[in-house]
């Protein structure tokens, strides 16, 4: 059992909804596209919501600091494989991302001490759901969700330099 408060409720809330969106876009049900956006942007939400919760209440966990960062990529990964076999998003633009996201989360699992987000990490962050919310919501894509996709595929990519450049640097700082 996981500790039992609000902001790992809302983490395990936010994995229950993987399910659900997957179904409400795949499943071809009516307004499932208004069903699925709605799923990713509460889910989305609750990332937000859980993280600033535990701190304000100083009630972080263990259990919080590993799962919140999977529940993250897994909503984000199923949303961008969902859309890929919808043929809504390139598959080129969804490895990019879930590289960058999968390279990223094993460097942190190995690194010594927690690795707090950076500016890039965050704006990345909310690029690639405001792409993902307006790639599900809106079909076909017009032209500036194209574009958000492009700023969110470049900010991902820039995100992901400025990590490793920081690991490399905090390497290079460490007595040996």
């Amino acid at each position: 059992m996981f500790p039992l408060n609000l902001p790992n409720v809302l983490t395990v809330a936010r994995i229950l909804l993987i399910p659900v969106l997957v179904v409400a876009l795949l499943g071809e049900t009516e307004n499932g596209d208004v069903i699925a956006a709605i799923v990713f942007a509460a889910a989305s939400a609750t990332d937000f919501v859980d993280g600033w919760l535990a701190r304000r209440r100083e009630d972080v966990t263990n259990f919080g600091k590993l799962l919140d960062p999977i529940a993250d990529k897994l909503l984000v990964i199923a949303a961008l494989v969902s859309l890929v076999s919808l043929e809504r998003l390139a598959a080129w633009v969804a490895m990019v991302i879930i590289a960058r996201e999968v390279a990223v989360t094993v460097a942190r699992a190995q690194a010594p001490e927690v690795i707090a987000a950076a500016t890039w990490g965050k704006a990345k962050t909310v690029l690639q759901v405001a792409a993902i919310f307006f790639l599900i919501l809106i079909d076909p894509s017009p032209v500036w969700v194209d574009a958000l996709v492009y700023v969110a595929v470049a900010v991902t990519i820039l995100s992901g330099l400025d990590f490793f450049f920081g690991l490399r640097r905090r390497a290079a700082s460490e007595p040996a």
